[in-house]
């Protein structure tokens, strides 16, 4: 399939690779010169301007930051058989509409970067149909029917970075005890890493797991117990609130 990237930044270069490395013919624009260039050079990775992209392409990923993306995708033309993936949050399947008319046939998701590597998920609104198509069986893609469940995931994502600043502030503290943060980060990443790999992936596994390790008396139980009496647990709940509702009324 050709393939066509319209931004190649941190979401879309792991994207791009995966996919060239399957076969496709991906073409990404020159907006980061720096990173395209490598991509050029490591995957043989077509490099062109913005339309040129769009027109020798049948499937166009947007990959832009939201603030500076409607004034460059309004001044692209696309054809009306074209498929338009979008990995912007914050972007409503409507305003894709018009900004990438004639063409229909649009899904908005966003990945992370480990899709490179496989394992990562990835939801999808309308449909899963292109996305399953080009990044299945190695990376699982969930149809998700509305925007409003879309923007719930994407909130979700979010928790990653949240995620792991909580884990570099532990890292930070052990690595204040043992005098080597080094070894204090690399023993932080290790322990939970190795967890989440051995888990497993059934329904209610993590409060599974949760509740096997925070058993009466333990330290475990005490950890749990401190972060919700000290309202993290509320905090978070009210972060996945705000994003929702910013992500929402874009």
């Amino acid at each position: 399939m050709r393939i066509g990237f319209i931004g190649a930044g941190h979401i879309a270069a792991p994207m791009a690779r995966f996919l060239a490395s399957r076969g496709h013919e991906v073409t990404v624009s020159r907006r980061n010169a720096e990173v395209s260039s490598e991509l050029a050079a490591t995957h043989a990775i077509k490099v062109a301007e913005n339309q040129q992209v769009v027109d020798a392409t049948e499937t166009v990923f947007l990959s832009l930051r939201p603030q500076i993306a409607a004034g460059i995708v309004e001044a692209l033309r696309f054809r009306p058989e074209q498929r338009i993936v979008s990995v912007m949050a914050g972007i409503s399947l409507g305003e894709l509409g018009r900004l990438c008319a004639p063409a229909t046939d649009i899904v908005s998701t966003i990945p992370l970067g480990f899709l490179e590597r496989g394992g990562c998920p990835l939801a999808a609104c309308p449909s899963a149909g292109v996305l399953a198509e080009l990044f299945e069986p190695e990376n699982p893609v969930v149809a998700v029917p509305d925007e409003a469940g879309l923007n719930a995931h994407f909130a979700i994502c979010a928790l990653v970075p949240g995620f792991l600043d909580m884990m570099d502030s532990a890292a930070g503290w052990l690595g204040q005890r043992t005098g080597d943060p080094g070894k204090a980060e690399f023993y932080t990443t290790e322990l939970v890493s190795g967890f989440l790999a051995a888990m497993g992936r059934r329904e209610g596994a993590l409060s599974h797991a949760r509740d096997a390790l925070a058993t009466e008396g333990t330290i475990s139980l005490q950890m749990t117990a401190a972060l919700r009496e000290r309202g993290v647990h509320d905090a978070l709940r009210d972060a996945l609130d705000a994003i929702e509702a910013r992500l929402g009324r874009g």
